[in-house]
C-alpha cells in the first residue's frame, strides 16, 4: 500500500504543471544569464536626457543610473521610451521591489 502511494505521488509530480515563475523565459539572454541590453537604445536615451547632475549626454553620470520604468523581466522594453534617471538610492530601493516579482 505504502509502495502505491510513493508510486502515485511520484506519477503526479512528473505530470503536474510548472508553477508561473517571475523570470522572463522568453527573453533574450548574455553570456552571464542576464536579459539582453541594447547599448544603443541607452545612448539614445542619454542624448535625448542629459545627466541631471552635470548636464552631460555622455559618459557617466555620478549618483544616478538610467533605468528601465517597466522592467525587462516583466514585459518592459529595452527602448528610450521605457528609460528613466533614477538616483542610486531610489534605484536600489525599486530593484528590491522588483525582485518579489512582476505586478
Amino acid at each position: 500500500m505504502r509502495r502505491c502511494v510513493l508510486l502515485l505521488f511520484a506519477a503526479l509530480l512528473v505530470t503536474a504543471p510548472a508553477l508561473p515563475s517571475s523570470k522572463c523565459m522568453s527573453c533574450a539572454r548574455n553570456s552571464k544569464g542576464r536579459i539582453a541590453r541594447a547599448a544603443s537604445a541607452r545612448r539614445k536615451f542619454q542624448r535625448a536626457h542629459p545627466c541631471p547632475a552635470t548636464g552631460s549626454t555622455t559618459g557617466a553620470c555620478h549618483g544616478y543610473v538610467i533605468d528601465h520604468v517597466k522592467p525587462l523581466a516583466c514585459g518592459g522594453a529595452d527602448a528610450p521610451s521605457n528609460m528613466q534617471w533614477q538616483t542610486n538610492a531610489a534605484a536600489k530601493a525599486k530593484d528590491k521591489l522588483e525582485r518579489r516579482g512582476c505586478r
